[in-house]
């Protein structure tokens, strides 16, 4: 279903249950299968878009990188299957030729998120309304962003953490964590998120422990960091969950969050 009044490029490739509202656009993009664009957003060249997408009024995807480095390339902006794009969302395509800003399954914009050049955000992520995600950002799993945060450039957030609202982010924030404060700080886990996706008690144990023994204050943290990558690294049986939390680590390039203590019940117990 296509509205009259929609400008849709003869370019452009459709899915079956398609749905084009009044007064939208689409250039040379490929949209899946029963997705909905709402009166007056729109989509733009070298978009490839999965199933069951919904674009809501005034937003914009794949529009040009806002970068200075930026010279016309053909860069893309590749969505997955069931997100939705709230009223104003704007995603930008990448930076360099043949590069790509992704948005992977299942994920919640919320109005007003501008998502940067060459970011890099996985699945069900939730990012409430006005975040500013700079350039080159990467968000993992189940995070839940707060309204109206900024998050610097080359920041990666890990997998089911929750950044709390208004605050800026210049540095990486480990998986499984709460992060809150000015200047922002790492104040526990994120309790009730890992409950609610079924983290075992016993697991949520083990995280915990491994943060403590890394945040140890009579000892170095490198240190630390190294004792716990050959203790845990030398045992078959350690959670991937606990790997994934040392590799974070080791491959932070603007450096980890600072930990400032518990703020809050949600990181007060296992």
């Amino acid at each position: 279903m296509i509205h009259p009044t929609a400008i849709v490029s003869p370019k452009a490739e459709l899915g079956s249950g398609v749905r084009i509202g009044a007064y939208c656009v689409v250039d040379e993009a490929r949209i899946g299968d029963d997705t909905v664009l709402e009166p007056y957003s729109r989509v733009c060249s070298y978009v490839e878009m999965g199933k069951g997408n919904q674009v809501h009024s005034h937003a914009v995807i794949g529009g040009d990188p806002q970068d200075h480095g930026y010279r016309g390339e053909k860069s893309f902006a590749r969505i997955g299957d069931g997100n939705i794009f709230r009223e104003y969302v704007t995603v930008n395509r990448a930076t360099g030729e043949g590069y790509s800003t992704s948005i992977g399954n299942d994920c919640l914009l919320m109005e007003g998120v501008h998502v940067g050049h060459n970011a890099d955000i996985k699945n069900k992520v939730t990012i409430a309304n006005k975040v500013g995600i700079s350039g080159f950002v990467q968000i993992d799993d189940y995070t839940v962003i707060g309204g109206i945060v900024g998050i610097h450039q080359f920041v990666r957030i890990g997998s089911y953490c929750m950044v709390g609202g208004m605050y800026k982010v210049v540095k990486d924030i480990p998986h499984f964590t709460l992060a809150a404060g000015e200047p922002l700080r790492l104040k526990g886990l994120n309790v009730i998120g890992l409950r609610r996706a079924n983290f075992s008690s016993d697991l949520r144990k083990k995280i915990k422990a491994l943060y403590r023994e890394l945040y140890d204050k009579s000892k170095m943290f490198s240190s630390s960091l190294e004792n716990q990558r050959a203790k845990l690294g030398s045992s078959g049986d350690t959670p991937l969950e606990l790997i994934k939390i040392l590799d974070f680590y080791k491959d932070s390039k603007r450096g980890i969050t600072f930990w400032g203590g518990k703020s809050s019940s949600n990181s007060s117990d296992d």
